[in-house]
């Protein structure tokens, strides 16, 4: 099968990549924008491997989409490409309104142009996979309740509301026109490769370094916590195996409050780097509570059921051993890191707009 995946520079669009090279017969073709939060390093284990093409467009130009489409025939779609950083979206909302709307609009009418001249197999083979968010689903605060396929979209920052949009336009070419779409929404993700304005790279590469180490609030808001692996195994579960039409969510089962998160990594590097920089006698220290973010959720919860009874997928990872797994990772690839940190991985761009994709 030949997958076309935007986004595919970033956090999960990199991580589907390596699972989908490093597991399967499969072929990847890249397509993306390349912008400050997409990094190809975080291809270079596959980078060279035949099965695997780079096309370095924006989903928002309709002519290159219908160049790539015709050129590299693929037999599915995985769109990831998407502004996803809250904070830049309450700072900066036009190009979440630009990429992740008026973008998906702009990649699921070349999808239905290409799709409509495929001979009838293909064109019945055919999925096109739409990566989207939990955060879509709003606030559950005060409520022992889980976000469901069936839960009512109650988005409430510009980033989750241009999200929730993109998720109506795919449904809607489904009811509309046919087109073979299937919907996912995740949990927050988390592994090695993330961008590190992210909370769990902040506060690993603060500490290490002495700095302080931002909560925004009191840190009891809470998140459930998907190692960034588990989430693409089970993407590519979906686009195989998945039906038509559906929406499936994906959550590690692992809710914990920020605060927790960051003294868990906290306690981590107590172990793992007990040479401590100057003037810091204990990680935890370091943790400094923030202005609360406007608008902001105070818990997410997946329940992920649908997923593991219809399509058999569950996390390997529980998130002791993936937060151990991501620390270490970081500890290990300082090249990776610092040279985002330093901007030298976006030196040679051709675009410097805003981010990818990821969550």
């Amino acid at each position: 099968m030949r997958i076309l995946v935007t986004g595919g520079a970033g956090f999960i669009g990199s991580a589907v990549i390596r699972h989908v090279i490093n597991n399967t017969n499969d072929s990847i073709i890249n397509v993306d924008k390349l912008t400050y939060a997409g990094n190809l390093e975080s291809l270079a284990e596959i980078e060279n491997n035949e099965r695997y093409a780079f096309e370095q467009v924006d989903i928002c130009n309709r002519a290159e989409l219908d160049r790539v489409f015709s050129e590299c025939q693929p037999d599915a779609v995985m769109h990831l490409a998407a502004e996803s950083h809250v904070d830049r979206s309450i700072d900066g909302p036009a190009a979440f309104i630009e990429t992740n709307i008026v973008g998906t609009y702009t990649l699921l009418e070349a999808t239905r142009f290409y799709w409509n001249q495929l001979e009838a197999k293909r064109k019945e083979a055919f999925r096109f996979h739409h990566i989207s968010t939990d955060e879509v689903y709003g606030d559950l605060e005060g409520t022992d309740y889980l976000f469901t396929e069936t839960t009512s979209y109650e988005p409430s920052s510009p980033y989750s509301a241009s999200k929730a949009s993109s998720d109506h336009l795919v449904r809607a070419w489904q009811r509309t026109y046919g087109l073979p779409t299937l919907v996912t929404n995740c949990s927050n993700n988390y592994g090695p490769y993330h961008f590190p304005e992210k909370l769990i790279p902040l506060v690993i590469l603060n500490a290490v370094e002495g700095k302080p180490l931002p909560v925004y609030g009191n840190g009891m808001q809470i998140r459930d916590w998907l190692y960034v692996e588990d989430h693409a195994r089970a993407l590519y579960k979906v686009v195989t195996e998945g039906e038509v039409g559906e929406t499936y969510n994906i959550g590690g089962h692992n809710e914990k409050a920020n605060i927790e998160v960051v003294k868990t990594i906290c306690t981590l590097l107590e172990e793992l780097v007990p040479n401590k920089p100057d003037g810091v006698s204990n990680y935890q220290d370091l943790i400094t509570y923030v202005t609360d973010r406007p608008g902001h959720d105070v818990r997410y919860a997946i329940d992920a059921s649908k997923i593991e009874r219809e399509l058999d997928w569950t996390p390997k990872e529980t998130f002791e051993s993936g937060i151990r797994s991501t620390v270490e990772w970081y500890l290990n690839n300082k090249t990776w890191w610092s040279r985002v940190l330093n901007g030298s991985y976006s030196l040679e761009r051709l675009g410097t707009s805003e981010s990818n994709e990821g969550k």
